[in-house]
């Protein structure tokens, strides 16, 4: 599952263009996915005290603890994800007295892209979540320099193609890094 986790309704954003080039490397390998939008999902303010769960929230419970594994993208907002993004995994607390509450086990990949050097700080930052939710990180992130991100064509440059390749073999396949000693 790819977790948009900027909520942008922009055609040809960083976060739509990221998704869409996950989803086609993902199939490329003969893997089906699907992506959470956060800007189409129509997931309101996290209340325990609401009588009625939100239909976007109940699904979006649903599509997180179904998915086998997860990617999620976010932009670096003023030193960490989007308010939204936090918002809605909030959500997963739906699931808290289920017999594997939250995403218990699930292996989950951080994407997280910055003007600057600083997107380390947004992988920090979902890295804590989704080990509060009882999920398991990839050891291997991918925090990106946008202005590097594509090339003069608009293309993922070779660089970040790279690193998206060896993100999704470790995510995919579970292959180990080569050894360095």
């Amino acid at each position: 599952m790819i977790f948009n986790g900027a909520l942008e309704r922009r055609p040809h954003s960083t976060a739509g263009r990221l998704c869409e080039h996950v989803a086609n490397k993902l199939s490329a390998r003969g893997v089906e996915s699907m992506e959470f939008n956060i800007a189409e999902s129509g997931i309101p303010l996290f209340d325990v005290t609401m009588n009625k769960v939100p239909a976007g929230a109940e699904l979006m419970n649903r599509m997180f603890r179904e998915a086998d594994v997860h990617i999620w993208l976010a932009p670096l907002y003023h030193g960490s994800i989007p308010g939204v993004m936090k918002n809605c995994l909030d959500w997963l607390e739906l699931s808290a007295k289920e017999a594997t509450p939250y995403l218990t086990g699930k292996t989950i990949a951080l994407v997280c892209w910055a003007d600057g050097v600083q997107a380390m700080q947004g992988i920090n930052a979902m890295d804590a979540v989704a080990k509060a939710l009882r999920a398991w990180t990839l050891p291997y992130s991918l925090p990106i320099q946008r202005p590097e991100l594509f090339d003069e064509q608009g293309n993922v440059s070779a660089k970040y193609e790279q690193r998206f390749d060896l993100l999704l073999q470790l995510l995919v396949k579970g292959k180990p890094l080569p050894a360095l000693f």
